[in-house]
């Protein structure tokens, strides 16, 4: 088995996220463009995904796939990227890296489709309603300067690209503390280099 790091994924697609991971670890990746359609459907990329979406990360026969999974499985494999938080700060790390994983996307999700959870429903779903949420969200983004404390981490990298991306289409409502949050995150070197190699793929 080899130990390079291979990054399936798309430009138009979560990929993006990983992809912002891998270069704020600063490690060594390649990256290899998977179509939609067919070329998801193939029987090597299913042995990869089952789900035959992107991204995926794969390392010799380690094979992780979810976003919020990628960016907390690349902090722990490579703690010297400064990307895990220290032990101290770890119960907010995990609470909003997995807060914005479940709870802030099904929420989103859900009301892009125009589903909104019945009053007498909202102890049935993890994020409530869409209202309780968003409150929530903004707290976690305006305690410190990062989710996880005063120093940046990969819980980073998952939430503050839900809220870019929400931000940016309008499935987040702009609050003072959103865009506050992402205007400290939107120009790292990291995510300005992701996002220049993604831009260029879609050009191609």
């Amino acid at each position: 088995m080899t130990d390079e790091l291979v990054l399936y994924t798309n430009p138009m697609s979560r990929g993006r996220i990983a992809r912002w991971m891998l270069e704020e670890a600063a490690v060594p990746y390649r990256a290899e463009v998977v179509e939609y359609g067919k070329s998801m459907r193939t029987d090597a990329y299913l042995a990869i995904n089952p789900m035959a979406k992107v991204p995926a990360l794969v390392r010799g026969d380690e094979v992780v796939t979810e976003c919020a999974a990628i960016c907390a499985w690349v902090a722990d494999a490579y703690p010297e990227a400064g990307l895990l938080p220290a032990p101290a700060d770890r119960a907010a790390y995990y609470r909003w890296l997995f807060f914005a994983a479940g709870p802030v996307e099904a929420a989103v999700v859900n009301r892009s489709l125009g589903f909104e959870v019945p009053p007498d429903k909202r102890g049935r779903v993890g994020y409530g309603d869409y209202a309780s949420m968003l409150d929530t969200l903004c707290y976690a983004v305006s305690r410190a300067e990062y989710v996880a404390g005063d120093r940046f981490s990969a819980a980073d990298v998952y939430v503050g690209a839900q809220v870019a991306w929400g931000l940016r289409f309008g499935t987040l409502e702009a609050r003072p503390e959103l865009t506050a949050y992402w205007g400290r995150l939107a120009t790292r070197d990291a995510y300005l280099r992701a996002t220049a190699l993604d831009d260029a793929l879609v050009k191609r």
